[in-house]
Parts: C-alpha cells; structure tokens; sequence
C-alpha cells in the first residue's frame, strides 16, 4: 500500500513540474471581452488591445468587431492576461446613457494566472472588464523597499509614499485617509474569506493615516503629496536614498526610535492594529499594498475583526470598499516568483498588482506610476487603468516627487 502511494505522490509531482512548452504543440488562442455592466446603450469591441505576458515575454493582438483577439502559434502555458482603454466623456455618454462630470473613465480587465490548453482551442477565453472613473488624487509612488548604510546595515528610515494630482484643477487633500493593507502571514482574510463572511464588502487595512483637516491641503495640477516617516536628509547613506527634508507630512514616532523633523507637519494616525507601532509600517520586501479613501464617518465606529477563523489576537479594519478611490496592490516577489494567490484587493480596484524584483528588499527599489502623457497645461498624466501590472515600474535611480527616469 505505502509503495502504491509513493507511485501515486511521484507521478503528482511530474505533473506539477510539467513545463507546457515540452510536450505541447503552438495553437491559437482567442480572447473575448466582456464589456462594463455600465454599457447599458451599446460597446465597441474592436480595435482594442489584449496583451498576454509570460515571463519577460509580452505579446499583443487587436480585437475584432466582435471582440475577440486571436494569438497566433501559442505556446500552451500560464499567461497573465490583460486590457485597458481610456473612454471620454462623449463616448461615455453614448455608451451608458449618463453624464459624466469627471475627465473621462477607464476600461480594464486582468486574468493573472490563466492556463492556456490545447483543449481550449477554438473556444474564447472570457475577459471580464471593469469601468473605472478617472480620479483626481492618485497613489503615484511607493518607496519601502528600504536599502543598506555604508556598513551593509538594513537602512529603512527613507521610505516614503507619494500621492499624486491628475485633475486639471487643485485638490484640496485635506481629510484625505491613507490606508496600508495587511501584511501578515499568512494572510489574515485572503478575498474567498472576504467572499464568504462579507459578500465582498470591505477591504482589511492594518493601518490608517488621514491628511490633517485643520487647515487646507491643496495640490496643483501634476502637483505631489510626499509623506515619510522621517522628514531628513537621507542621501549621505546611498545612490538610492534621497533627502526627504521637504516632504509634506510626517508619521511622528513616539517611541523616538525614528528621527523625526519638528518642521514638518504632523501625519494622523486613526488606526493601527498595533497601538505601538504609530509610524507607516511599510514592509520592505513586501505586501505593502496602500488604498486611498475618504468619508465623514468616525473610524471608531467601523467595523473591526480577528484574523479569519480567530477570536484573539491583532484586530483589522474593515474599509467598505465603495469608499475606496484608488488603490496599490503591491506583493511580494518570492524566490520562485509573486504569489498573486496572495492578492488583497478585489479586480475592480486593482486588477493587477506591482513589486520589487529583490524578494526582500533593502536594495532601493521604488514602483511608481508610469507617464501617460502631457495635459495641455503641461502637467504629466500618469498611468491610470486600476491594473498597477500597465500602471506602474520599478527604479532605484527615480527621486521624489519626479515621474521620469
């Protein structure tokens, strides 16, 4: 019996460690999107862009009238899947039937881990697609992946977040909520545990920062929101690190474990789950995922709960997930690659997701959103099609508050 179960364990695993491009013959492939549930008048299917990535490999194929793209001579394999289009407001009004006051919307749709078989040939794949209205204050760079001092010491004080103006006119960000998703692991709510308690309700933070509201914040056009937890002058450490004296906001430390800039204004901390740690506990080799919210309510009365399956232990809150403006799905790159099981925020906010390509950091690394293009007062409008997989790069050379290399 114990031989017929190793047998049976050995052939398991030379299935799993099948490589498709072995034993496999090159087929076609289709694709078909799926439109917006918004698209109430009509879509148009064609012309659009379905871009497959395996590896460092990226392949593209247009759409046809009726929304499929074929790829051509496919290596059967696991693929990530991906679409995005910018729709504006005249298109949007033709489409659904309303008004739209924003500058325009975006379609995206993303499957990260899509297997690719002979027997699908012939049939399409379904791309599902989300509309997303364009936003004015964006999460335009995260910078945890910390680096090393003169003496290879693990440097972490010079991480920051950077929270950026797309609209045409100023924002005022007071009042503003930065929320860091949870980094546990494992993952205290994984999104088929959120499914089944919450019916998809909320996003779990472990904590939440607000823009102070005692006097206004207002952010130009292109303009930029730099918060750190220590406002100084890091660049003496290395090439990776920059002087953060100017930043904008800074999570104070009581602890006195971080220096801190008396001159820069105070950071507020409305959550945390661990009432010691007050400063911004960015992971450096990640998850170190930031969602963007605002609301009237008091956080004190939100809803808080246990790790799943728990009774004890760190508390998390839950942010209801129609308040949330943006957010970053930044996981961790591990040695046998990103775990996007791990993922921490539902499709229609970040169908993607963005990290490092160190698996533990501390070598300087930042994402930030790439360039869209120009706006005709010549401020930058940066990537945004709540997929940060076509939104966002990596760099250890880009410095505060700047989009190009």
């Amino acid at each position: 019996m114990k031989k017929n179960i190793l047998v049976l364990l050995s052939a398991s695993l030379l299935v799993a460690c099948v490589d498709y491009q072995d034993v496999s013959h090159a087929i076609d492939a289709q694709i078909q999107l799926q439109m917006p549930a918004e698209f109430t008048q009509g879509s148009d299917y064609e012309g659009h862009d379905i871009v497959m990535t395996i590896g460092d490999k990226t392949l593209t194929a247009k759409t046809d009238a009726n929304g499929i793209a074929t790829f051509k001579e496919l290596i059967p394999d696991i693929y990530g899947i991906s679409t995005s289009w910018s729709v504006g407001r005249e298109e949007y009004a033709q489409l659904t039937g309303q008004v739209l006051t924003a500058n325009g919307c975006t379609v995206s749709g993303s499957l990260n881990e899509q297997l690719i078989t002979e027997a699908q040939q012939g049939t399409p794949i379904l791309l599902p697609t989300f509309l997303a209205i364009k936003r004015d204050i964006v999460i335009g760079k995260i910078a945890s992946a910390g680096s090393k001092d003169q003496n290879n010491r693990n440097y972490m004080a010079g991480k920051y977040l950077e929270l950026y103006n797309q609209a045409d006119e100023t924002v005022d960000a007071s009042g503003l909520y930065i929320g860091l998703l949870d980094s546990t692991n494992p993952q205290p709510f994984t999104l088929d545990n959120l499914h089944e308690l919450y019916n998809d309700a909320y996003v779990v933070v472990k904590q939440v920062f607000q823009i102070p509201t005692d006097k206004p914040c207002l952010v130009a056009p292109g303009g930029t929101i730099l918060i750190t937890n220590s406002a100084t002058d890091h660049s003496d450490i290395n090439a990776t690190e920059h002087d953060l004296s100017g930043a904008d906001f800074e999570s104070k430390d009581a602890t006195g474990k971080t220096i801190n800039n008396p001159a820069t204004p105070a950071l507020l901390t409305a959550f945390s789950s661990t009432n010691a740690n007050a400063t911004m506990n960015l992971v450096q080799g990640g998850p170190c995922g930031v969602i963007i919210f605002r609301t009237d309510d008091n956080l004190a009365d939100w809803k808080r709960d246990y790790a799943y399956g728990k009774t004890s232990g760190m508390m998390y809150l839950m942010v209801p997930r129609e308040l949330v403006l943006d957010g970053v799905d930044y996981l961790k790159n591990k040695p046998t690659g990103v775990d996007v099981s791990s993922k921490r925020l539902y499709t229609d906010i970040d169908a993607g997701y963005t990290n490092i390509n160190a698996a533990n950091g501390y070598t300087g690394e930042v994402v930030y959103r790439r360039t869209e293009r120009t706006a005709t007062d010549g401020h930058k409008i940066l990537m945004d099609t709540n997929n940060s997989l076509n939104d966002f790069k990596v760099s250890t050379t880009i410095a505060p508050r700047e989009y190009d290399e």
